[in-house]
């Protein structure tokens, strides 16, 4: 959605934990075999059609979401790509060839691609679009005038009052009125020129701001009227406009789900989770969007984030492995300023550097899209907790996942429906043997997770996804306060040259463990250190001598060490 504050725009949902009963979530339903959307935040279009290649395609990812195409207005910070000036595809993150190549490519390695769509409003200000158009409040020269938008033309002040949010501005952005014939041929007009290049589906943004009639009227009109798309429309207690109302035309983001999957996992217990989804009055999983965060939540802290460590990687496990909705993977960059717009200007040279985060490249996120996958359409079974912050199902005989939110490790003799084999554990590579009787036993280390499926029965036998290059995975153990950071160095150009300025940061998501993988050239031999950089730069080397390593013919060292202070 489009820039706001979230007192006015979120309304906090009271949720508790509910009774624990058995349960079988429905499978969820977007065309295809592949239902896991990599949200690509802000990424430019010849950034997202790469990573098409090296890496959504090759770990099963269905769709890519792409920020919005449109002209838009000019300005540094995020949301101006969310203040649409004309339909023209000319915003900062690539033109129509660009957008056209982009698609071409993501389908080529098996991805669908969806558009953030801003039909809802115009740009606020004046003056002239990313793509060269002069535009002034009201007036989008032969696009929409005045008479093409909503009479009401102060903020919306009442979400108790459906005219009022329906009919009135979001944070003073021009309503367009979509009740019009002529703006509704002009919006089907937009969304027609992106299938025509092959645009497979849609995310309609600020859908609770538009009648669902309008919204369904507009879609009819399309050239594929049963085109996928899923609306934002964000839960509000008490409020007037409900997200089912949407759910005639489309999926419906549920909002509901990000939120309480944050408090369960900062403040409740894993174990309430046995029965998540429509028990807890969600929408029907067929047709619900699910997250764990996305652009605005993050920002406005009612979700997790990448800043919340293992509580997040957590979270995007049990997504991915609970069949409930159909999920996006967020994937944007580092800010501290909430109004920051992308590295950088869209341009992502490498995953972990400039800023951005690539979520969807994790290891524990990037192997559960094909655990994912493989386990479609099969139900919840063997479900078991400890009572508390452990937990572990199985998806019929096709999967197994574990999940350890305590403090502590967790071991024990887990029972499955899988069939026997050895198995590789795709959250860290090692084998895990599964007896005749469907039972394995596994210590799992304090906020990690263990995942098991059919479609990955031996580590390194190519039966999961592989690296996109050769190198070296670092994965190190280290403490750190407010302000500091992990990196590493070496006697490589990659490595900074022993140099700690140019030392790359290791990532925290999965803190205490700093975790980067480093692009280095098959055989090469290397020496290397980490180091404890705080904000003034100021540098603590690790004590002992310099690490050593090497890189296989293929694939990637796998370096799991302990940061010696």
């Amino acid at each position: 959605m489009a820039r706001r504050t979230v007192a006015a725009a979120l309304a906090l949902v009271a949720g508790a934990a509910v009774a624990v009963t058995g349960n079988t979530p429905a499978q969820a339903t977007p065309p295809g075999e592949k239902d896991v959307t990599a949200v690509m935040f802000e990424w430019n279009f010849a950034s997202v059609a790469r990573e098409c290649t090296d890496r959504l395609g090759p770990a099963g990812y269905g769709y890519v979401q792409v920020s919005p195409p449109q002209e838009h207005l000019q300005g540094s910070q995020w949301w101006t790509s969310y203040q649409p000036v004309s339909y023209k595809i000319a915003g900062r993150l690539g033109d129509r060839a660009a957008f056209k190549n982009m698609i071409d490519t993501c389908h080529a390695a098996g991805v669908k691609v969806v558009a953030d769509s801003v039909i809802n409003h115009m740009a606020n200000g004046s003056g002239t679009g990313t793509g060269g158009t002069p535009f002034s409040k009201y007036d989008y020269p032969g696009l929409f005038s005045g008479a093409d938008m909503d009479d009401c033309r102060a903020p919306i002040s009442n979400y108790q009052d459906r005219a009022n949010v329906q009919n009135c501005e979001l944070v003073e952005l021009p309503d367009l009125d979509t009740g019009e014939d002529y703006v509704r041929g002009r919006i089907a007009g937009y969304l027609n020129d992106l299938l025509s290049l092959g645009v497979d589906g849609f995310r309609i943004d600020a859908a609770k701001h538009m009648p669902a009639a309008d919204l369904a009227n507009i879609k009819s009109r399309l050239t594929k009227p049963d085109v996928y798309w899923k609306l934002e429309a964000i839960h509000g207690a008490g409020e007037a406009v409900s997200p089912s109302e949407y759910l005639g035309s489309g999926d419906v983001q549920e909002f509901r789900y990000a939120r309480d999957l944050k408090r369960i996992l900062q403040n409740e217990k894993l174990s309430y989770l046995k029965n998540f989804g429509e028990a807890w009055g969600y929408m029907p999983s067929g047709q619900s969007g699910v997250f764990v965060d996305n652009h605005d939540t993050e920002r406005g802290g009612d979700t997790l984030s990448y800043k919340d460590g293992a509580q997040y990687t957590l979270a995007s496990v049990f997504m991915l492995a609970w069949p409930y909705g159909s999920p996006d993977v967020h994937s944007g960059y580092e800010w501290t300023d909430k109004n920051a717009g992308p590295p950088g200007g869209g341009r992502v040279n490498a995953c972990y550097s400039d800023g951005w985060k690539c979520q969807h490249a994790w290891r524990e996120i990037a192997s559960m899209v094909g655990f994912r996958n493989t386990a479609r359409g099969q139900a919840v079974t063997q479900w078991w907790d400890n009572g508390n912050n452990a937990i572990a199902f199985g998806r019929g005989s096709k999967a197994y996942v574990v999940i350890n939110r305590e403090s502590s490790a967790l071991g024990r003799t887990f029972q499955t429906s899988l069939p026997a084999g050895t198995y590789c554990d795709v959250q860290s590579g090692n084998p895990v043997t599964v007896n005749a009787a469907g039972q394995f036993t596994a210590t799992l280390g304090a906020h990690t997770a263990l995942a098991l499926h059919t479609g990955a029965t031996g580590c390194g036998s190519g039966t999961t996804p592989p690296p996109a290059t050769a190198g070296a995975s670092f994965n190190v153990t280290a403490t750190t306060v407010a302000g500091q950071n992990i990196h590493v160095t070496g006697n490589r150009a990659e490595l900074g040259n022993w140099n700690p300025a140019a030392a790359p940061k290791l990532d925290p998501a999965a803190y205490p463990v700093w975790k980067l993988a480093v692009n280095l050239p098959a055989g090469t031999v290397f020496e290397y250190k980490y180091v404890r950089k705080d904000a003034a730069g100021n540098v603590t080397w690790e004590s002992g001598a310099n690490r050593t390593a090497t890189v296989p013919a293929s694939g990637q060292v796998v370096l799991n060490d302990t940061f010696r202070n």
